[in-house]
């Protein structure tokens, strides 16, 4: 473990935020003698963040908690191409009107993780259409363009696997990098902004940004990226059979964000605890020692504490009491997920598939015909069963859910 000397840098390795530092000696240097602005932007391309998108909100707290400033950039300029890292294909383009939309939605979450205010270390959003969408392309070329290698941004992983594969990089998409470089300079002239993190796939990207401000005003900024987040059977962290784990409530229901949590391997579970709770490092190595069945505490404990972060803490309670109802006492409760029958009535299929708990009709069927579903306790395995309001449908041993009229 490397020793710092400033609390933000001692604090996010123990914590395991620290993948790659454009300068550790120095951005350690300065955070040890003056508040570091630091800033992660977030394009607006759903309704919603999701989990994948927890490691960075936590990041701005765990700055935030050292004493610094989180700047939360909301990316309504740079969502209109859509971030082209490691993706096979090209985003599929928004409009206006829902690009604000989403902005307008997401923006709720940030104010349970973070402070805001006007205060030397409160947290501030900001959106990079206020720049973006004003920008001259003659004068944005001559200025900013020829700060940039060709070369150089061909060589970028996200870049050359797209070509490698020879899928198609659009002219469009390629500006992308040039937009996040300009936002960092950007902000360091409008918010004295010294760092950006995100997450290891930004790495060209950020890197840009520190090139940039130095070539352009000669300021020195820094770049910070967490690790890849995986599980430990090396499958990619928050994707579920349900789909996305959304962080807004009216996205996911808040049990299913618990169960989210609740249901972490055991590997996991140490690695979740640092990333993604508050506790004390020390209680963190108590709960990671558990073996056996105990674990499953350090499970309850870890669902309890996330959810408490993005749902607040009466939610994150209300759910844990209708887990603990649904798996001991076999009630039913109201704030299970719940799906209406509606005038034309549902299927088993067609229930369990709205309900979320597979992603299609036929994963249902293998389902029933596994003997994986029950119907108020009881295993059901005719796909045309007719469900009525009060019925509890369970799928496997850790999803239920309630039909309603």
């Amino acid at each position: 473990m490397t020793s710092y000397s400033s609390d933000l840098l001692r604090l996010l390795e123990a914590r395991g935020y620290i993948h790659q530092l454009t300068d550790a000696e120095g951005l350690d240097a300065l955070a040890a003698k003056q508040i570091v602005p630091g800033y992660i932007g977030f394009d607006p391309t759903a309704p919603s963040l999701h989990v994948g998108h927890l490691v960075s909100i936590m990041m701005l707290r765990q700055l935030q908690k050292a004493g610094h400033k989180p700047i939360v950039l909301m990316g309504g300029g740079t969502g209109k191409i859509g971030d082209p890292s490691f993706k096979d294909e090209a985003r599929k383009l928004l409009t206006t009107d829902t690009i604000a939309e989403n902005v307008a939605s997401i923006k709720r979450v940030f104010e349970r993780f973070l402070t805001f205010g006007d205060g030397p270390s409160d947290a501030v959003m900001l959106d990079n259409a206020e720049w973006l969408d004003r920008l001259e392309y003659i004068p944005f070329l001559r200025e900013i363009g020829q700060h940039f290698s060709i070369n150089r941004m061909l060589s970028f992983d996200s870049v050359k696997l797209r070509l490698d594969r020879e899928q198609s990089l659009s002219f469009l998409e390629f500006n992308y990098m040039i937009l996040q470089a300009y936002d960092f300079l950007e902000l360091s002239r409008r918010s004295g902004c010294r760092l950006q993190m995100g997450g290891s796939d930004q790495w060209g990207n950020i890197v840009n940004g520190v090139e940039l401000a130095r070539r352009v005003d000669g300021t020195q900024v820094f770049g910070l990226t967490t690790p890849l987040l995986t599980n430990a059977d090396g499958t990619k962290m928050g994707k579920t059979v349900g789909g996305a784990v959304w962080l807004n409530e009216d996205q996911l229901s808040t049990y299913d964000y618990w169960q989210f949590w609740r249901n972490t391997a055991d590997a996991d579970v140490a690695n979740r605890l640092r990333l993604f709770t508050d506790l004390p490092m020390d209680e963190v190595a108590r709960l990671a020692a558990l073996q056996g069945s105990e674990i499953n505490e350090a499970k309850k404990i870890l669902a309890n504490e996330a959810t408490a972060l993005c749902r607040g803490f009466d939610a994150a309670a209300a759910a844990a009491e209708t887990a603990r109802k649904t798996f001991e006492e076999g009630a039913s409760d109201a704030n299970l997920p719940t799906i209406s029958v509606g005038a034309e009535g549902l299927t088993i299929v067609q229930g369990t598939a709205a309900l979320g708990f597979a992603t299609s009709n036929k994963e249902v069927r293998r389902k029933l015909a596994e003997g994986a579903i029950r119907v108020n306790g009881e295993v059901v395995s005719d796909p045309m069963l007719t469900l009525k309001p009060g019925d509890k449908v369970s799928f496997g041993a850790k999803k239920h859910g309630l039909v309603t009229a």
